[in-house]
């Protein structure tokens, strides 16, 4: 896994590095997020955010760059006609990401 190649090589060269563990975030954390990111009401981020919590199963990496790409993508859009943040849930459910958190990162 690269980054364990990664932080080895570092360890290696004398610098202390630290492994930082993350635990996962339950459903209303990730709408939580989404709605502040958005600065939208959770109850109209909620769709949204089911759909970012199924596909990312909570890690918060892999939540940010997954909101990072649908932004990019245009799944993701400020509507100025409506003034807030809207995105289209089919194509964001059906849009394929990997599996490999790692991946997806990079």
């Amino acid at each position: 896994h690269h980054v364990w190649n990664m932080m080895s090589t570092i360890s290696d060269l004398g610098v202390n590095a630290r492994v930082i563990q993350m635990s996962h975030l339950n459903r209303d954390v990730v709408n939580d997020m989404i709605s502040d990111m958005l600065r939208l009401s959770p109850r109209l981020t909620r769709p949204l955010a089911d759909i970012a919590y199924h596909k990312t199963k909570g890690n918060p990496l892999f939540l940010k760059r997954l909101m990072i790409s649908l932004s990019k993508d245009g799944l993701l859009r400020f509507s100025l006609s409506r003034r807030r943040w809207v995105w289209d849930e089919e194509k964001i459910q059906s849009r394929k990401i990997p599996d490999d958190v790692a991946t997806f990162l990079t």
